[in-house]
């Protein structure tokens, strides 16, 4: 099965340099239409300068792809609409949107100040809820879309100092759950990449030797599939170094400990059978969590 993209638009962000190059340039080598976004900020966020966005343009273009340049900022709802309308204006349409700025204000949670919280939060977290509100209209409108969200292990399990960085990425997962649910009966597909890579925004924090191991290409395929016309939905896949795992949020299945007095005690006691992996799942939708437990309540209430 070959995996292309002929006739299909794709907006990505942060595709001026890093990953979101190798997406735009990944895209468009497979037949893609390509808005490359970048607002041409440093790695904290700071500054502005559209030559990155051209220059990936330039480099589409030689190929014999077709990209048009954008520097809107994702913070900004007005900019991200103009974004989308001139996509629309260009080529009539928005079927891809991969959800890939942002920025790091790393320190630990004691140092750090709230505005850099905030400012992770609205650059990820709300980035991508401003791209994807401005095509979701016209998705639904063509019964057609595609949609991937970036997370990154820091938000599925944690790294030292990226609490920021963590909440904002984890976010973008529930996000998509819901999104996915939502976007079913228009064929809007949407989905979470994890990325390991060497990029602008792991510098610093890996060994050279581990970032030699880490190229960016590598997590491109990932990202194909998961925006692709066969894509699956509600997908969380992690990929890098040429290797690609799906991360899940299970659910075990518990344990019952009532409503009596000493239910905390019961817990205490029980918490290692409440947190046994064995037999866990993963819920088809949140409303599955209360049923599990209504099942539960009922059967030892009978």
């Amino acid at each position: 099965m070959s995996i292309d993209f002929k006739g299909r638009v794709a907006i990505v962000t942060g595709a001026g340099g890093g990953l979101g190059r190798q997406h735009a340039l990944g895209l468009a080598a497979r037949g893609a239409k390509v808005v490359v976004n970048d607002l041409g900020g440093a790695r904290d966020g700071s500054g502005h300068s559209l030559t990155a966005a051209e220059s990936v343009v330039a480099e589409i273009r030689a190929a014999g792809g077709e990209a048009i340049a954008n520097g809107a900022s994702v913070t900004d709802w007005d900019a991200v609409q103009a974004m989308v309308q001139q996509a629309i204006d260009t080529w009539g349409r928005v079927d891809i949107l991969v959800n890939n700025a942002g920025i790091l204000r790393d320190k630990t949670f004691a140092k750090m100040d709230l505005a850099d919280f905030r400012l992770v939060i609205d650059v990820h977290l709300m980035g991508a809820v401003h791209c994807t509100k401005a095509v979701w209209p016209h998705m639904v409108a063509q019964k057609y879309g595609r949609i991937l969200m970036t997370t990154s292990s820091t938000g599925l399990y944690g790294n030292f100092g990226q609490s920021n960085y963590g909440a904002a990425k984890l976010a973008l997962v529930g996000f998509m759950q819901t999104l996915a649910l939502e976007g079913a009966k228009h064929d809007i597909r949407v989905n979470s990449l994890a990325p390991t890579a060497a990029t602008r925004m792991t510098e610093g924090l890996m060994p050279e030797a581990v970032l030699a191991a880490l190229q960016p290409q590598a997590v491109v395929p990932a990202m194909l599939v998961l925006v692709s016309e066969d894509a699956p939905t509600r997908t969380i896949l992690c990929a890098g170094g040429g290797n690609v795992e799906a991360a899940n949020i299970t659910m075990t299945q518990g344990d019952w400990i009532g409503l009596d007095s000493d239910a905390p005690e019961r817990l205490a006691a029980q918490l290692d059978q409440v947190r046994d992996r064995a037999g866990d799942m993963v819920p088809p939708n949140g409303s599955a969590q209360g049923a599990h437990e209504v099942a539960h309540a009922t059967a030892r209430l009978t």
